[in-house]
C-alpha cells in the first residue's frame, strides 16, 4: 500500500467519525464529534469553571482543535504527509 493511500483512508476514517448528527434548533443539522472529543471539551470546561486556567485560553484552545478537527481536515493532512515522504 503506497503512502498516499494509507493516509487517504486514515482520512476516510477520520470522516467517518463524525457521521452522527444532531438537529438543534435555530443552527440546522451539526456533526457530533467522537466521544474522545467530547471528553477533550469537556475536560477544558471543567478546568475553566475550576479557574485552573482562564477561560478565554480554554476558549482559544477549544477553537483551535474545533478548526483542526474539520471534516475534511484529514484529507488535507494525508495528502501533505504523503507529499512531504515522497
Amino acid at each position: 500500500m503506497s503512502t498516499l493511500t494509507r493516509h487517504l483512508n486514515g482520512a476516510c476514517e477520520t470522516v467517518q467519525s463524525y457521521k452522527r448528527r444532531v438537529q438543534v434548533p435555530l443552527l440546522g443539522e451539526v456533526a457530533v464529534p467522537p466521544a474522545d472529543k467530547i471528553a477533550y471539551y469537556g475536560g477544558l470546561g471543567v478546568l475553566a469553571v475550576l479557574q485552573i486556567i482562564e477561560w478565554p485560553v480554554a476558549l482559544v484552545i477549544t477553537a483551535g482543535h474545533l478548526l483542526a478537527d474539520q471534516h475534511l481536515s484529514g484529507l488535507v493532512k494525508g495528502i501533505g504527509e504523503a507529499l512531504e515522504t515522497a
